[in-house]
């Protein structure tokens, strides 16, 4: 026979059996030397039987040296490509099922070893671990045995028994001969430089290495030459040059992938044709090193291009476009062969050249109406038919619009075959759309390879099976993410595979030119605004600027820009914030979204909401939402349309008036928000209203590719393809409504993409859905089709994968959010209507809160509306339940989270929701009697016709001019109202605070009835502008404020009462300022004015005596009191002041007589109040205990709690004045003789305050006074052994109806203003107080506290009944179970029964007497009997008060256990409790900030742990990808879930380091006093240390310090991290060290003598931490004799030693020494 020479070596051929199995075309004419030595190592080895394993870089060269040598020596062989698939029945034996039984079927390496042929093993770095081990022994001893029984054995063994048995024996045994020619050539690249798994040792050792490194450089420039003849040697050599420059150890280094040396031939082919090419570009073709790269990386590359002089494409790149396409006039279009002539226009040039042709006739470029070319897609499609020419190639480019022309194209799944069952149950395989592309000559388009394992993609390395001249593969990619540790998926592989093409995003230019031209009727300025925002973002270096910018895809801007052209009037910055989904965005994010449309003046002009209408008709079969119309659909399947109970209410109409917008639009919708705020109920109802069936698919951990598209069952041994509801929905123009679509992982939901973009989609019986013409086995998309998607927002605590990220901007999206405050309410009202409101209103308010909260982080989970609609179902179908108990229902989750509970409890508490309260906890205040009612005089009007006594007073008119009302710049401050009856029911109904600087006090205060109802939101103003008098800063002004009435609601009236320095004042009587008008006069004067605000006119009335005192008893009736004696007169006055026969008011005398008259001892009361209307009859009758009715007064001063007037003013008969005495008159009274109040009031008073702080409620029957605490008398009101409370005032609170005295204590304002002498001018007490309501006043303290109090009995009752609803009625009666039951036999007789002796309990039957649930006995619960009887039998449960009832004893241990225990754990970590204290300190200040930190740590946690799913396990779930398997009998058909290895060459998971920089220098500790700076700090370092404690494996931090003496200093090493609060706290006292100072000087022990070292010629600030007592004056404690302090500039060091100070108080001192 032929033999083979290589050099010396022969080798004798074979006649092959099957030719076809031979490779063929590999040798070419010359071979490369260094080829030639490769092919007669791999000879030697074959003649000595050994098996080899060709080691190198990735590329074809192992692959075609292995081929060259089988084509020589006329070799048969088995090719596997191995990948991480790839299992033990792919090599050895598979089952396949004929006619009903099982087969195996030898698999390529039996078949090569039986057969005597070559087995070419390629990738084992790509085979999963112990999946070759498989084949050590048929390496090593050319055994094995297989599943089917049969063992192969190796020839010489076989030939040796075949000398002692026969053929037939050793066949009956199943004992098969190995070939003596099979051999085994292992192809793999070296691990670790490329990724990949190690090689096993037992597996590595049976064979022999040869390194094929690329060839020698004179071989590869030979070969480069022959490829391109034409193209000039010089750049042949360049190119070759750099290329092996970037596969230099040092290269690999600098982390720069390997050149793909292997495709500079087809490189050069494609120079050949167009050497106008510039050397860059072609590189940047073979090499993609800007997008793959890091700055460091191009650099790097640019470097090695400039160095061989290839950095010429700096000008533009050629501009470029395909012009032509025309078939060749070669062969048939679709035969083998086919090509078509491509005529390319590169800048003026036109080049014709000829590619490999599709199995279609080709079409003119531009034929597709639809598609509108740009210059940079003209210029990318000539490029790509320039790679067509020699290559597949791959785009890499952003979520983008890509273009695919020219060739019949379809996506694919990787698997080369896939596996089916005939009819009659035998299994078969067809091939994959990727073996019927390459078959067919197609192109392959194969989307999103980024996200395709590199172990998979293995198998496209080709050049295999006969593969049609014209197959191409098209990969589309997204870049590779620098610097990340998963996306780095361009590696020196796939780099050999492709010619890369990098797609830049749109210019603007051209981006605006595609969207007009595809959106023709898009306002102009609206696209100019959109793509000005776009390419800002797109411009930053921000990378959150970046991330929101990816959201805003040309996909996306078309989308906006499409529905802008239908609905212009909407507002670009609501398209926008709904394409970002800003509503979830983080807070950063969404702060730079908004600095981004500001920037591009883009407004939210959306109209507002409320006067929108949002209702929702169907008529004559049009649904219109809103302002949205859209007609019905007739839906065939009635039975699949959602019917789901929906209340109306207008934040969900608006979110479906938005969606109705996008589905006429055909759009897929995408609804994100959080969980239970009605995404699944908006969805149904929208289609219900539209008519619409629905198929819905749940996704979750679990779902797979098949569950989403088909599910295979076995029925009758034949695999059926059961359609998903995917599917159904395609094929019958269903809306398919996805579910949860964040659970499912993401490669997945991927698969949606294709659907939804191109509405192409393949599924896993071979079928394909196609958008629209219709071919054989497809499936044509129904054109109602539609998806609506529903899923949670990204980001913790929703632990699903993020869908918006990878599959946004394919959908149109819809935030969804938990309706606004009104909304929800309305829609909680139809849910509950018997709820009460005021129940609804605190709910609503409360889960308001917590979403606030959790949407800044405070609290983990977001609470939702469904929570809220269960509470309010409870409380409608239960109403006796309380309240309190039922939003447990949602809140008892938290109850074992101690952080989140008190966050809960007080967020409830401030709403008025009293969780926890106990029914018994009342705490009203005392009650004390009244002194008894005493007539204690008359007051007569004089109204005889002696002149003295009835004076004429004239008046006279003039006009005023009123500027006004001033409109003050008023700025809004969110108050925290708090309801105060959370836990105990008081007199206090609510609180909030006015924001207070220490410079403001707290002057008037006033009611209306609607300013007091707004306290949701408060505003303030300051009035410098108004009273611009502040000279000479000793000015106090009194300020009184006036709120009036209809038309001027919302306008207050300011009067200043003092002017100048004088030291009367003007007042203001407001009685009647809600019908706009005021009385001025001034103390001592002799004048009234009456303004008018709406005339703007002022009346004058002059008197002739002079004022104390006016009260305004009633509209034409005013009392006057005269300044020197006290005596009253009574002004009455015509009604309107403006009729011509007025101008006069009369002015009568009051007298005032006691009881016994004729005594004139009688003293006057000077009255502090007068009420302005008279008190109702049945109060007046109550008060004075007689049936009565009579105009009368409430009158109040300083000697009585009360007195009435009946008669006054209106009857002029004597009127009796009927006295409540005081047993001590109030102004004999010092008010601070107790509380702590004396010391900061300055001593004694210093005039007599101004302000009466005295209501009367005349409803209510009630006068209510604020008293200081030493006005009270406490020893009545607290017993003996109770300290008082420290108390702002006390409000006295005299009932006349139940004649009962209470004192109500005010707390103590938390600020103190250090105006204290003026705050004693205003009011005695540290409190103002106001009437509001008819039943309730409303107190000011100086701390700006704002208090609500309820003081009438009625509304103190009903409220309190209320309190008690909410709390529920768990009033510890035991509950009883009943069961009734129908015993089925009937009464007989009724009888008393048989007595028990014993009292046992009887339960049913008709014997005993006093039983249950019987017949005809005397009993309980039963039926028949003659009446009923208790025998004392109940249940016995432990009540609350008992529960409560646990013995002080008990507790008091509980409690010191608790100390002990502290105690313990200080002793442990050697911790003084001082320490503990100090350290509380800081750690209690920030406790919160800890626990937001913790919880986002978590959610880092709870990410990383995701298990995944490994498959070909031998027990677990069916895999369904495995049925087939299941069916012929395979064992590892299984899936289950587990921890995955890591990937190998996957770089390690390591902790993330972080470094926290703290200031410690010099400045924090003397400005501390200033503005805190210094604990700030400190708090914040102690926040870190506590948050990331216990998470050092995920977070290693060390904390370093900055200042004057270094930038390193070293606080907290990463290993030695604090574990203790000692520990933390010793790291915090760094701070307070004054060794953080000047350059050069060192503090020493501060209490010690201390040294200072002065260096010559350098002026020194020292700054000396010292211990002064502050009696010391600072110079005693100092050396201050000029001989410390040398006035020369000195040359040598000096040393300044200061005295030893040891004194009690920190002092700060700086020094500044001379030169």
């Amino acid at each position: 026979g032929d033999t083979v020479k290589i050099g010396e070596i022969s080798y004798q051929l074979k006649t092959p059996r099957n030719p076809e199995l031979v490779p063929i075309n590999h040798m070419s004419e010359t071979l490369p030397q260094t080829v030639v030595q490769h092919l007669r190592w791999i000879m030697q080895k074959d003649l000595l039987g050994q098996d080899v394993f060709l080691i190198g870089p990735p590329g074809p060269l192992r692959r075609s040296i292995a081929m060259k040598y089988l084509e020589l020596t006329k070799r048969e062989v088995e090719y596997v490509a191995l990948s991480r698939d790839t299992t033990e029945t792919d090599l050895k034996q598979r089952r396949e099922i004929r006619s009903g039984t099982a087969f195996y079927i030898d698999q390529c390496a039996v078949r090569a070893a039986t057969e005597g042929r070559i087995l070419v093993l390629e990738g084992l770095e790509k085979a999963e671990r112990n999946v070759l081990p498989v084949l050590n022994n048929l390496l090593e001893n050319r055994e094995m045995q297989l599943e089917d029984g049969r063992f192969l054995m190796s020839y010489q063994r076989y030939d040796k028994l075949l000398t002692e048995h026969t053929k037939e024996e050793l066949d009956a045994w199943q004992i098969v001969r190995v070939s003596e020619d099979f051999r085994v050539i292992a192809l793999g690249l070296p691990v670790p430089r490329y990724k990949g798994n190690p090689l096993d040792p037992p597996l590595r050792s049976r064979f022999q290495a040869r390194d094929i490194y690329y060839l020698p450089f004179k071989d590869q420039l030979e070969i480069l030459y022959v490829v391109g003849p034409n193209v000039p040697a010089e750049r042949v050599s360049q190119l070759l040059s750099f290329a092996t420059t970037l596969c230099s150890q040092e290269s690999s280094n600098l982390g720069l992938p390997d050149f793909p040396v292997d495709n500079l031939p087809p490189a050069l082919t494609v120079l050949e044709h167009f050497p106008m090419l510039s050397s860059q570009q072609l590189v940047q073709r073979l090499y993609p090193y800007q997008a793959m790269l890091g700055k460091e990386g191009c650099t790097a590359v640019e470097g090695v291009l400039s160095r061989f002089e290839m950095l010429d494409a700096c000008q533009q790149p050629a501009s470029s476009a395909v012009l032509k396409v025309a078939p060749a006039n070669t062969e048939q279009p679709g035969q083998p062969g086919a090509q078509a002539d491509v005529t390319v226009r590169i800048t003026d040039k036109d080049i014709t050249f000829q590619v490999p042709a599709g199995t279609k006739a080709p079409r003119p470029p531009n034929s597709n109406p639809a598609f509108i070319s740009t210059p940079s897609h003209a210029q990318l499609l000539a490029e790509m038919v320039q790679s067509h020419l020699v290559k597949d190639m791959c785009l890499i480019g952003a979520k983008i619009v890509c273009v695919c022309v020219g060739n019949d194209y379809n996506t694919s799944s990787l698997s080369l075959f896939q596996r089916y069952t005939l009819a009659n149950g035998d299994t078969a395989w067809r091939p994959s759309p990727l073996v019927t592309a390459a078959q067919e000559g197609k192109l392959l388009l194969l989307d999103g390879i980024h996200r395709v394992n590199l172990g998979t993609l293995s198998v496209l390395s080709r050049s295999i099976f006969p593969v049609h001249p014209s197959f191409r593969v098209l990969a589309l990619a997204e870049p590779p993410v620098v610097g990340s540790s998963g996306q780095q998926w361009l590696g020196p592989e796939l780099l050999t595979m492709f010619m890369f093409h990098n797609i830049q995003p749109l210019a603007r230019a051209q981006e605006t030119s595609l969207i007009q031209g595809l959106t023709p009727n898009v306002p102009k300025e609206a696209v100019e605004q959109l793509l000005h925002l776009t390419h800002n973002l797109r411009q930053t270096n921000d990378p959150t600027a970046q991330s929101l910018a990816s959201s805003l895809s040309t996909r996306q801007l078309l989308r906006i820009c499409r529905r802008l052209s239908q609905y212009p009037e909407e507002s670009i910055a609501h398209a926008v914030n709904k394409a970002c989904l800003s509503r979830f965005l983080p807070s950063l994010a969404r702060s730079s979204l908004q600095k981004g449309l500001a920037s591009c003046s883009i407004q939210d002009t959306q109209p507002d909401a409320e006067a929108h209408d949002h209702s929702c008709t169907v008529k004559d079969g049009v649904l219109t939402i809103g302002s949205v119309s859209a007609p019905v659909y007739n839906a065939g399947e009635k039975m699949k349309v959602p019917d789901v109970l929906f209340y109306d209410n207008a934040q969900h109409m608006m979110v479906m008036e938005d969606m109705l917008k996008d589905f006429l639009l055909g759009e897929h919708l995408l609804l994100v928000g959080n969980q239970g705020v009605g995404k699944n109920k908006i969805v149904d109802r929208f289609l219900h209203l539209l008519n619409r069936p629905r198929e819905y698919l749940q996704l979750h951990r679990d779902t797979t590719v098949q569950t989403l598209t088909l599910q295979p069952s076995v029925r009758d041994g034949i695999i059926i393809y059961e359609d998903s509801p995917l599917v159904k929905a395609v094929k019958m123009g269903h809306i398919l409504v996805i579910d949860e679509a964040d659970k499912a992982p993401t490669n997945v939901t991927c698969i949606l993409k294709t659907l939804v973009e191109s509405g192409e989609m393949i599924l896993a019986d071979g079928r394909r859905i196609v958008s629209a013409e219709r071919r054989p086995n497809t499936i044509a998309m129904h054109p109602d089709f539609r998806m609506l998607v529903l899923a949670n927002r990204p980001g913790f605590p929703f632990l699903g994968n993020d869908f918006f990220g990878s599959l946004g901007d394919i959908f149109s999206c819809h935030a969804v959010d938990n309706p606004k405050p009104q909304a929800e309410f309305a829609m909680l009202k139809q849910y509950g209507p018997a709820v009460p409101d005021a129940t609804l209103h605190k709910l609503v308010a409360a889960f308001g809160e917590l979403r606030a909260m959790a949407d800044q982080g405070t609290i983990t989970y977001p609470y939702s509306t469904r929570e809220v609609v269960n509470i309010v179902k409870h409380l409608q179908r239960f109403p006796d339940e309380g309240l309190a108990n039922v939003v447990r229902n949602v809140f008892d989750f938290d109850s074992y989270n101690k952080d989140t509970r008190e966050v809960l409890i007080e967020a409830l508490h401030k709403h008025g929701i009293p969780i926890g309260a106990k029914p018994s906890s009342v705490h009203l205040a005392k009650e004390l009697p009244l002194p008894e009612v005493r007539m204690s005089g008359y007051w007569t009007t004089n109204q005889e016709g002696n002149a003295r006594r009835k004076l004429l007073c004239p008046t006279e008119t003039h006009p005023i001019d009123i500027k006004g009302p001033v409109f003050l710049r008023v700025q809004g401050y969110p108050c925290e109202r708090q309801e105060s009856r959370a836990l105990s029911f008081t007199e206090e109904k609510a609180t909030w605070q006015i924001p207070m600087s220490e410079v403001n006090i707290i002057c008037d205060i006033t009611t209306n009835n609607v300013c007091l109802h707004a306290t949701r939101e408060q505003e303030y103003t300051t009035l410098y502008d108004v009273f611009p008098r502040t000279i000479s800063g000793v000015w106090q002004p009194f300020v009184t404020v006036a709120a009036l009435g209809s038309p001027l609601e919302g306008q207050v009236v300011l009067h200043e009462e003092q002017v100048g320095e004088t030291s009367y004042s003007h007042k203001m009587c407001r009685e009647f300022a809600y019908k706009n008008w005021l009385l001025f006069y001034k103390e001592g004067g002799n004048q009234l004015d009456v303004l008018d605000v709406l005339e703007g006119r002022v009346h004058t009335i002059s008197l002739p005596i002079n004022l104390s005192k006016v009260f305004l008893v009633a509209e034409d009736r005013w009392l006057l009191v005269e300044s020197n004696t006290n005596k009253k007169f009574l002004l009455t006055k015509p009604m309107h002041m403006g009729a011509e026969d007025s101008g006069v008011c009369q002015l009568h005398s009051v007298s005032e007589d006691g009881v016994s008259t004729g005594h004139g001892a009688n003293e006057m009361c000077v009255p502090q109040t007068v009420g302005s209307d008279q008190l109702p009859n049945e109060n007046l009758s109550a008060a004075l205990g007689q049936k009565i009715v009579s105009p009368n007064r409430l009158l109040s001063d300083t000697s009585s709690y009360a007195r009435i007037i009946v008669g006054f003013p209106d009857l002029m008969s004597p009127n009796e004045v009927y006295s409540f005495k005081r047993d001590v008159d109030l102004s004999e009274m010092r008010g601070g003789d107790s509380g702590g109040q004396m010391f900061s009031r300055g001593g004694l008073k210093s005039s007599v305050a101004k302000r009466t702080n005295c209501v009367s409620l005349l409803s209510a029957n009630q006068v209510v006074r604020a008293l200081p605490p030493g006005q009270v008398p406490l020893k009545d009101i607290f017993p003996p052994d109770v300290t008082p409370p420290m108390t702002a005032a006390y409000l006295e609170v005299t009932d006349l109806n139940s004649k009962k005295l209470k004192y109500i204590p005010v707390p103590r304002s938390l600020s103190v203003s250090p105006y204290t002498s003026w705050i004693s001018k205003v009011s005695d007490s540290d409190v103002l107080l106001a009437g509001l309501g008819s039943g309730g006043v409303v107190t000011v303290d100086m701390g700006g506290y704002v208090r609500l109090w309820e003081t009438g009995l009625e509304n103190l009752q009903r409220s309190l009944l209320e309190w008690r609803t909410m709390i529920g009625s768990e009033d510890g009666r035991p509950i009883q179970i009943t069961v009734q039951r129908d015993s089925g036999l009937d009464v007989t007789a009724p009888k008393h029964g048989k007595v028990d002796p014993k009292n046992a309990p009887h339960v049913g039957g008709n014997q005993w007497a006093g039983g249950t649930g019987g017949r005809d006995t005397a009993g309980l619960g039963g039926k028949g009997g003659p009446y009923r009887l208790d025998a004392g039998h109940k249940v016995h449960q432990l009540s609350k008060a008992e529960i409560d009832a646990i013995p002080e004893d008990v507790r008091k241990a509980a409690r010191e256990m608790g100390e002990k225990a502290f105690k313990a754990r200080l002793k442990e970590i050697d911790m003084s409790e001082y320490d503990a204290s100090t350290y509380e300190r800081f750690s209690g200040n920030v406790r919160r900030q800890v626990q937001s930190l913790r919880i986002i740590l978590d959610s880092l946690q709870a990410k990383g742990k995701e298990r995944q799913w490994l498959k070909n396990q031998s027990l677990g779930e069916l895999d369904d990808a495995k049925i087939i398997d299941g069916l012929t009998g395979e064992k590892a058909i299984y899936k289950r879930r587990g921890e995955l290895d890591p990937e190998l060459g996957s770089p390690q998971q390591k902790p993330k380091r972080l470094r926290v920089l703290a200031d410690v220098s010099g400045s924090m500790y003397r400005f501390n006093g200033v503005d805190g700076r210094l604990e700030r700090s400190m708090e914040a370092v102690c926040m870190v240390m506590e948050a990331l404690e216990s998470y050092e494996q995920k977070i290693k931090y060390d904390i370093v310090g900055h200042s004057g003496d270094g930038y390193d200093i070293e606080l907290v090493r990463t290993d030695k991290v604090p574990k203790n609060n000692k520990q933390r706290l010793k790291v915090l006292k760094v701070w307070t060290q004054p060794h953080f100072t000047q350059p050069h000087i060192t503090l020493l022990n501060p209490t010690g003598s201390t040294s200072f070292c002065l260096y010559p010629n350098q002026p020194h600030t020292i700054t000396l931490n010292l211990t002064l007592p502050h009696t010391t004056p600072l110079y005693t404690a100092l050396p201050h004799s000029a001989s410390h302090y040398p006035t020369q500039p000195h040359t040598t060091p000096l040393n300044l030693t200061l005295p030893k100070l040891t004194l009690p108080h920190t002092t700060l001192l700086c020094l500044t020494l001379p030169h």
